[in-house]
């Protein structure tokens, strides 16, 4: 097939290098349109983004104009990398203009009608969409979200467990990267030789997107079922680069052995992968059996970043069960995952 053309929403900020990053060899999508804030509107791409990734800036994209953030853009889709506060009206205008709108932003995932997707868990939620267009009058215009960053290693890892056993009580504790905060991200004298307990926004995250994301649609009503089971989250910023780790213990509806865990992490396959597209892996859920696995430094990179890493399962002395969850926040946590929601619509005939 053609690739689709496709645009970056706050291309010159972290996640959008990383969506052109992701991007820029991917066989279903060719980048025509980059956009970002007034202030780079008109320049060269090159030389209104500081590229702060280590692979180079990709030539294909190095002499395209930045644009503003509005209908005009030559492209079908758009992937958002904006704040969330500008994203609440340019997604809803692009969207209504006739655009695709992939968001890593915040604005719209809580939306009754707006699908908060992670491509191998629920995947069937995209049949929100119709609903969508059908509710705010857009013809061919639409918005799908990806989760936080900290929501979606958490909810991966879940997955399996709330499929086979049920879910009654999560209590998660985050060791968040300083790339989460974007660039320059928290001051060097505020990071080095600390912790610091307070991300603004984050707790309030965990403890709703993954009930959206594991909840059931209803495809006469056109509804979400939010899932039922309980999440507490401490979150904390540390002196780590890239992936979020995450403590998490347990309480299962049905009782199970650490062995049937474990088992139930391996058999967890996807159809993202079943289908071809391109950013998927086999296996979205690792387990590693060493006993100080996962670590950032060592695990993030798991299946090109797309996979989420799980460790040091074993009795909970409070709840059932407690382990170590690590995902890589910038390519899983955000732009990957916003590629593959993509690429799962082009996959199921749905662009």
């Amino acid at each position: 097939m053609e690739p689709i053309e496709v645009g970056i929403l706050g291309a010159t900020g972290n996640v959008g290098q990383q969506f052109i990053h992701l991007l820029s060899n991917n066989p279903w999508f060719r980048i025509t349109a980059l956009a970002a804030s007034e202030r780079n509107v008109g320049k060269r791409y090159s030389e209104a983004c500081a590229w702060r990734l280590s692979a180079d800036m990709p030539a294909a994209v190095r002499d395209l104009i930045v644009q503003p953030c509005e209908p005009g853009l030559n492209c079908q889709i758009v992937f958002s990398a904006l704040p969330a506060g500008p994203a609440q009206e340019i997604e809803l205008r692009l969207a209504s203009a006739g655009y695709g709108v992939f968001s890593n932003a915040s604005a719209h995932r809580m939306d009754a009608d707006v699908p908060l997707l992670i491509p191998e868990l629920n995947g069937a939620h995209l049949g929100l969409l119709a609903h969508q267009r059908e509710s705010r009058g857009w013809d061919a215009g639409f918005i799908v979200t990806n989760p936080n960053c900290s929501s979606m290693g958490l909810t991966v890892a879940l997955k399996p467990l709330y499929d086979a056993f049920g879910l009654r009580r999560v209590i998660v504790t985050t060791m968040q990267a300083i790339s989460g905060a974007g660039y320059p991200g928290v001051p060097s004298l505020d990071i080095l030789d600390n912790v610091v307990p307070l991300i603004r926004g984050e707790e309030e995250k965990m403890a709703t997107e993954p009930l959206k994301i594991l909840g059931a649609f209803e495809p006469t009503s056109g509804t979400l079922v939010p899932a039922s089971f309980a999440v507490s989250a401490s979150c904390n910023r540390v002196a780590v680069r890239d992936g979020h780790m995450e403590s998490v213990s347990l309480e299962l509806e049905r009782k199970t052995s650490v062995e049937d865990l474990i088992r139930a992490f391996a058999e967890f396959r996807n159809r993202p992968f079943s289908l071809g597209c391109p950013s998927a892996v086999e296996h979205a859920t690792v387990y590693r059996a060493e006993a100080d696995r996962p670590q950032p430094i060592l695990d993030r990179g798991a299946g090109r970043g797309m996979a989420v890493t799980i460790g040091r399962l074993r009795p909970c002395e409070v709840l059932d069960y407690k382990m170590t969850v690590l995902s890589h926040n910038t390519i899983r946590g955000a732009a990957g995952c916003s590629v593959l929601n993509a690429e799962l619509m082009v996959a199921e005939g749905l662009l």
